[in-house]
């Protein structure tokens, strides 16, 4: 594990959303360890129709309704929609009546003004933690997020920090190993697709073009992925056939 420390005297918020399909059936989280207290809350919610960055955004609005404004605030997410769109272009987008510059409304403006709202009087640290890297606060809402997306039962944790079934949640080290398997899947994001590979109601289908397969999938509970040559594409076939 690679070490990195965090404060002790703030309250620390891991945060995470999730859809299957852009849009499609989507899940947001949050785990909110209260340092005054010693206390942790876990949050989750569901919508039927959704985006990944609705969720992501919902998932940090949601949040901060939970926490007072008399304790520094540390928010720990893996989007760089939320933490962009927070301390960079909403002043803009304020000034601008909730236009961007094209003159059009902001995409998503009501959950933004939704989180808007929810930072005001509050001191709020807004980092970036990788997804999927091991970090235990993000995969925990990962974890509920897509429980939500999926419309699978989960347990939601209120209590004790000290009772806390994830030992050292505040701990934002990551994996080395999953960083590296995390960076081998961007390469492969880059490369030239021999093929995209798609299940959907338990039926394999293959598709030369992206636009193809997008149709099939887009909306429905499904898996895909893209294969860069013809072997690669049978490794997929008996994959999600297993």
């Amino acid at each position: 594990m690679i070490y990195a420390s965090i404060e002790n005297m703030e309250t620390i918020i891991f945060t995470d959303g999730s859809s299957r399909g852009n849009p499609g059936p989507g899940g947001w989280a949050a785990v909110v360890i209260h340092s005054s207290n010693g206390t942790i809350r876990e949050l989750g919610g569901r919508e039927e129709r959704t985006t990944n960055n609705k969720m992501e955004l919902k998932a940090v609005a949601e949040s901060l309704t939970h926490v007072n404004s008399d304790t520094p605030i540390i928010v720990y997410t893996d989007s760089l929609y939320v933490i962009k769109g927070i301390t960079q272009w909403i002043k803009g987008w304020k000034q601008n009546g909730w236009m961007t510059q094209a003159k059009e409304d902001v995409a998503n403006k009501d959950i933004w003004i939704e989180l808007d709202e929810a930072t005001q009087g509050k001191q709020i640290k807004w980092k970036y933690v990788g997804g999927h890297i091991g970090i235990k606060g993000n995969e925990r809402c990962d974890e509920i997020a897509t429980s939500y997306a999926d419309d699978t039962k989960i347990e939601l944790y209120y209590g004790p920090l000290s009772n806390y079934s994830i030992i050292n949640i505040t701990d934002v080290s990551h994996d080395a190993d999953k960083l590296a398997v995390k960076k081998s899947g961007s390469s492969r994001s880059s490369a030239k697709a021999y093929s995209y590979v798609s299940l959907v109601n338990g039926k394999i289908e293959t598709h030369s073009h992206w636009a193809d397969c997008e149709k099939r999938v887009k909306g429905v509970k499904a898996r895909f992925k893209k294969a860069l040559n013809k072997k690669d594409e049978q490794a997929l076939i008996r994959e999600f056939t297993q």
